[in-house]
């Protein structure tokens, strides 16, 4: 008799499910059977769609070409719309064919490293990083290289040390800023020099700008692909609507890149999924076409809460959280609280000390494991002001307790 086959793939069993998602459900499950948790766990804005948006898609639900396939790339006026609003927020100018619309940020996320990578090429990945990233690589046949950053570099990363993990596999870097989880934002200089050492290498960089407009203080936005020009033929931007207007749930993304790249990516989606849901394709028009009013309202109090959230964490024992520039995250170093005693647990790991924050004073936070930096938490600030210093109150109450 032959060996056993296991049921699944090999290549979908080394998927692991998304932490952020896990813990957010997680959360709120607790809260359905009537516990108080407060969740810091979900990467989403904690506002409506503005209604402007709401009722382009409800006046498209009524209009018939909508109710047939659309082109897979995306209606040809939403992808002119991204490239005029490209050109008007980040300065890199692109032609519509330059752009595929995508089911979400992550399609095009999946589709930029299915597109561009081989079995055994090599992807500088700073981390801390975006729990998807590294699955999504490792299914594209990529391999994950790391290159470690901490909070007293207030997590950039340089090309000295980009230089230090280079090899002669080296295809791809990834690139974030704003980024998720850390709310690090690369100074300009540093974005061109990072660009130029990319272009000068000859290396991919595939960067996600899904928090461009969410940068606080002094920092500010720089397009990679604007701040190295040489670095454009060799570039993916990848982006979408959820963060700025408030529309996680409405699935609406793109990526913009080469003609050539756009092109095999497009012939991808056409097996994968086809055109993304029309209505929402109408709904991000309405969006992309718009002003910024609405994304300016949450970064404001994004703002406040980020600064109201790094004075509560600076102030309990063992943790250190260096003030965030950009996104809606905090990412507060624990490895003071490693190795004691907490509520009956000798705490070894952050996996282990959320999963006792969760259970003992029922605050939801996402441990660093999931971002390929233990010893940290990522904490959102997407939630309500009262609710976040009741929380953060909470953590500081039981962290107090470890010894």
């Amino acid at each position: 008799m032959g060996a056993s086959k296991s049921r699944l793939s090999a290549r979908i069993s080394a998927i692991t499910e998304s932490a952020t998602l896990a813990v957010d459900a997680k959360a709120k499950a607790m809260k359905a059977a009537g516990r108080p948790v407060i969740g810091f766990g979900a990467g989403e804005p904690d506002f409506p769609t503005p209604g402007y948006i709401v009722e382009a898609a409800q006046r498209a639900c009524a209009e018939p070409r909508f109710h047939k396939y659309s082109p897979t790339a995306g209606l040809p006026e939403l992808r002119e719309a991204i490239a005029a609003k490209t050109a008007r927020d980040s300065g890199l100018a692109v032609q519509a064919s330059q752009v595929l619309v995508t089911n979400g940020g992550k399609q095009a996320v999946y589709q930029a490293f299915a597109t561009l990578l081989d079995p055994g090429d090599e992807v500088l990945l700073p981390a801390p990083y975006w729990t998807t990233y590294p699955e999504v690589i490792g299914l594209a046949g990529g391999v994950v290289v790391p290159v470690p950053t901490d909070e007293t570099t207030g997590y950039l990363t340089t090309v000295a040390d980009l230089e230090a993990h280079c090899t002669d596999r080296t295809k791809m870097l990834v690139f974030v800023s704003p980024s998720n989880p850390t709310g690090a934002v690369y100074p300009p200089g540093l974005v061109a020099e990072i660009g130029r050492w990319a272009a000068g290498r000859g290396i991919w960089v595939v960067t996600d700008e899904i928090y461009e407009h969410l940068v606080y203080g002094s920092a500010r936005f720089t397009s990679i692909p604007v701040a190295a020009p040489d670095l454009a033929d060799r570039c993916v931007v990848l982006n979408g609507v959820a963060k700025t207007y408030a529309m996680t749930g409405w699935r609406v993304g793109w990526m913009i890149g080469p003609a050539d790249v756009i092109k095999a990516a497009t012939n991808l989606q056409s097996h994968a999924t086809s055109n993304v849901c029309n209505v929402a394709q109408a709904a991000a028009l309405a969006a992309v076409s718009g002003d910024l009013s609405a994304v300016e309202q949450m970064r404001e109090a994004f703002d406040r809460r980020r600064e109201q959230m790094t004075i509560m964490l600076n102030k309990i024992p063992g943790v250190i959280c260096p003030l965030p520039e950009g996104a809606f995250y905090c990412f507060p170093s624990v490895k003071g609280v490693l190795g004691k005693q907490l509520a009956g647990h000798q705490i070894q790991t952050s996996a282990q000390l959320a999963e006792v924050v969760l259970e003992e004073a029922e605050v939801a936070v996402v441990p660093g494991e999931a971002f390929g930096a233990p010893g940290y938490f990522r904490l959102s600030a997407a939630l309500a002001d009262a609710d976040l210093e009741v929380g953060l109150t909470r953590l500081g109450d039981l962290l107090a307790q470890a010894g």
